[in-house]
């Protein structure tokens, strides 16, 4: 169950109004009433109010919430510092926008973060640590502003069905002059006329309303005669059957109420999403600045190959077409060696697109960031027990093979399966949104049943006085007298002869409260599989990091031994350029296992809805 937010703001539900005071009053009154940016600020307080209390009762804690883009966003000072093309004011943000014809606010505050100055230019590239990049991409990452906009878009809209349950007051008036020449004689007069209604719902369906107005009439020809006009009324409805529920007036604030806390439950998915978006691209591209310097040391060593063959030739050692396959084999790294630089640059232009900033910007990684991550795989890898393929001694060929299961010591998430199924279930945001679905579905049916009833109502007015017009001009002024007004009671009766709109309704709201436990227990379902699949990913990259930690060594080994038989002449030129080749490939294997074993952690807090991420895009890992 989700729990309600309060609404009210001020005795009214509105807060303190922009024309407090009677000097405000008048003027407002003579400017046409409050300014558009004094509304803008109200907007903004009442939005910001509903989110912090669903924040409080949803989550268990506020944090600092806005949707005003920052000024100082690394964005701009990218675009300014560099000095790098733009195609006009819109790149550098809504706040450098030339104000258009009638714009409605000129003295629009600055942005949050505005700098003092501009960032100082430059051409040197910008490094960026993983967290920084997690910060980066929690002020610049344009979906992630819009799903902030999405929160409080739904407590705009919670504020509005709030409205309908507050005071709500409202003013007019109106002067007119009035000139009749087609009689004799003519007829000319003047009439003025103000008005305030109050209006109030309560939530049992009842519904108040008031109205005082005051006329003035008065003739500018004949006898010159004027007259006051005051009007006073009051109407109450009370629904006795159906709509007289709370649950049933007030069914669209609730679920305005539970929009807000849906909202706000898929903005913190996706902010640990993102942060495993942009962990997993910012390794990625680690990886392929990795897989580049392995290209480039292939090449160089192929390069050093190529030589030795052409020498070993011209002594007389080595036939024409083992130095052939040797100058094949360094125009194929080459050709990779250039490839992988391309794709290195690609994946960096992903992660600059992930983080919301100019592809042609000069950014840096971190290379620690791989180090540390070997540090923590190789201590994995050596507390794990080795594998029986390595014996101390060869076994004999028709020894049994007996096959070792991965093995059961792990990292410290590779926790037990039906624990982790228990805490995602637990700990999912969607799922528990997904949930909440199926009870508003089961309340939209109650609402619908609501429909099918009689309907009937009880209904009172009173009022006293009276208006005046130009032709009533000429009478006694109206006075306010009780003991004169008019009042009435009565029952309103509705009989459900014909329904089939509301059967209709009332039938789709069962069909929509299939879809939506439908749609929970699909969503379950996938939990599962996602905790289970990242599960698994944890363990294969475990044991794959292990082997190709193994299969490096061994290919380092071969291709000192292939270079000095060769030099023996007990090889030839294609025992080096594959021992080269398989090391290379072992490189690549083993930096791609460890950065997917660290992805899938990061994933599998995610899937477990354990990956807490705070508002500057830093996060705090799962410690089971």
């Amino acid at each position: 169950m989700i729990a309600s937010p309060s609404h009210r703001r001020g005795g009214n539900g509105r807060g303190p109004a922009c024309w407090a005071g009677a000097a405000g009053l008048w003027l407002a009154i003579l400017s046409g009433g409050c300014t558009p940016g004094w509304y803008r600020r109200d907007a903004d307080r009442a939005a910001y109010g509903i989110i912090g209390a669903v924040q409080q009762r949803t989550l268990g804690r506020t944090e600092p919430f806005t949707v005003d883009s920052p000024a100082d966003a690394l964005r701009r000072k990218l675009l300014i510092g560099q000095d790098l093309p733009h195609a006009g004011p819109a790149s550098l943000g809504s706040d450098r926008l030339e104000r258009i014809a009638h714009w409605p606010e000129r003295d629009r505050p600055a942005l949050p973060g505005s700098p003092t100055a501009e960032p100082s230019r430059g051409k040197e590239p910008l490094v960026l640590s993983l967290t920084d990049a997690l910060g980066v991409a929690a002020r610049n990452n344009r979906e992630y502003q819009t799903a902030k906009e999405d929160v409080f878009r739904a407590a705009l809209a919670l504020d509005l069905e709030a409205n309908q349950f507050r005071h709500l007051l409202a003013a007019d008036g109106e002067g007119v002059y009035e000139a009749n020449l087609s009689g004799d004689p003519d007829v000319q007069g003047a009439t003025g006329s103000a008005g305030a209604s109050w209006q109030r719902r309560l939530r049992n369906g009842t519904l108040l309303t008031a109205q005082f107005a005051v006329d003035l009439a008065k003739l500018l020809t004949q006898d010159r005669a004027g007259a006051l006009g005051l009007l006073a009324d009051a109407t109450i409805t009370i629904p006795l059957l159906r709509g007289a529920a709370a649950y049933i007036v007030a069914e669209d604030l609730t679920q305005a109420e539970r929009d807000v806390a849906y909202a706000l439950w898929a903005f913190e998915r996706y902010k640990r999403t993102l942060a495993v978006q942009v962990a997993s691209r910012y390794l990625e591209v680690l990886r392929r600045l990795d897989q580049v310097r392995n290209a480039e040391d292939n090449y160089r060593r192929l390069i050093v190959s190529t030589r030795r063959a052409r020498r070993l030739k011209d002594a007389g050692r080595l036939p024409q077409i083992q130095v052939d396959q040797a100058l094949q084999d360094e125009l194929r790294a080459r050709d990779r060696w250039i490839a992988a630089g391309q794709d290195y640059h690609r994946r960096l232009d992903e992660l600059k697109i992930t983080l919301g900033l100019p592809t042609d910007a000069g950014i840096g990684l971190d290379d620690g960031e791989l180090v540390r991550l070997t540090r923590v795989a190789d201590a994995l890898r050596q507390a794990a027990p080795a594998p029986a393929s390595a014996p101390a001694a060869a076994a004999a060929d028709d020894e049994p093979v007996t096959l070792q299961p991965p093995s059961a010591t792990g990292g410290p998430l590779e926790i037990d399966e039906a624990r982790a199924l228990k805490v995602a279930l637990a700990g999912r945001l969607d799922l528990r949104a997904a949930l909440g679905r199926v009870y508003d579905a089961q309340r939209k049916v109650v609402v619908a049943a609501d429909a099918l009833k009689l309907g009937l109502s009880v209904a009172g007015s009173a009022g006293m006085g009276s208006r005046r017009t130009l032709g009533s001009a000429g009478q006694d002024d109206a006075r306010l007298r009780f003991s004169q007004g008019t009042y009435s009671l009565g029952l309103l009766l509705d009989v459900p002869l014909e329904r089939t709109a509301e059967r209709n309704a009332y039938r789709e709201a069962f069909l929509s409260l299939e879809r939506a436990v439908r749609g929970a227990q699909s969503l379950e379902d996938e939990v599962k599989q996602e905790v289970r699949e990242a599960l698994r990913q944890l363990l294969q990259t475990r044991e794959s990091y292990g082997i190709q930690a193994r299969a490096v060594e061994v290919a380092k080994r071969r291709v000192g031994s292939s270079e000095l038989f060769l030099q023996a002449g007990r090889a030839e030129v294609r025992d080096v350029l594959e021992a080269q080749e398989a090391l290379v490939s072992a490189q690549n294997a083993l930096t791609a296992a460890l950065v997917t074993y660290r992805v899938a952690e990061l994933q599998l807090q995610r899937d477990m809805g354990v990956l807490e991420v705070d508002e500057k895009g830093n996060w705090r890992e799962y410690k089971p």
